[in-house]
């Protein structure tokens, strides 16, 4: 799923690269085009949605003082109360830069430590699925329409071939801006749809929102 582009503020503009980052890039799209060829975009899951119960949102907030220091935060809800049943959170420095495209080589090693930070202490809150707000599938954006289907709260998004790369969607009669959601690795669109849908009370789903909400008051309350 995504929410938004990367906040401005909250990610510094890279400097010209230099041929070493050139490299550094071309290996992380060799990366990303490899870890494509193995994304499963059906359901490739043990259990049934009526038997989910808790569902994992990740976030990392950056200090306005050193936009290199940032706090990643994991939050995971009980999904019929909506109501959080764990939190940890990590505050590191990051020396990835920001590049567009390339998010994930900068922020989710941190995130992945906190997961599996929880794995290893056997927690028995352990997400089934875990939200992410960032990039969806190449493209999807820019299948969305703004002038042709503003009034409308519900959008596939089909490519030129026919087929359907994402969805956008409005929850909140309040909100004009609708998320993007697209497959996750073993989730297929429509249960993708399907959980979004359960884990909303605002605009974005409910395991996102805490995590940013936690992780901003972290960096707050710490003065950092």
């Amino acid at each position: 799923m995504d929410n938004s582009n990367p906040d401005p503020d909250s990610a510094p503009e890279s400097p010209s690269p230099s041929s070493s980052s050139m490299e550094e890039h071309q290996n992380w799209k060799e990366a990303q085009d490899s870890l494509k060829k193995k994304l499963i975009e059906e359901d490739d899951f043990s259990w049934e949605i009526p038997m989910l119960k808790y569902v994992g949102g990740v976030d990392i907030s950056f200090s306005k003082e050193d936009p290199s220091l940032a706090c990643g935060t994991l939050v995971v809800l009980d999904l019929h109360a909506l109501q959080p049943v764990y939190e940890d959170f990590s505050v590191v420095n990051l020396h990835v830069p920001y590049v567009p495209g390339f998010l994930a080589f900068r922020e989710a090693p941190v995130l992945l430590e906190l997961l599996d930070k929880m794995k290893s202490n056997a927690s028995p809150f352990y997400p089934q699925l875990h939200h992410v707000d960032g990039l969806t599938l190449s493209g999807v954006k820019e299948l969305f329409n703004v002038r042709e289907h503003y009034s409308e709260d519900f959008v596939t998004l089909t490519g030129d071939s026919g087929h359907v790369w994402g969805a956008a969607i409005r929850l909140t009669g309040g909100s004009f801006k609708p998320i993007f959601i697209s497959v996750g690795h073993r989730i297929s669109l429509d249960t993708a749809i399907k959980i979004v849908k359960m884990t909303c009370k605002y605009r974005v789903p409910e395991p996102i929102r805490q995590a940013d909400i936690r992780s901003r008051d972290y960096l707050r309350k710490h003065q950092i």
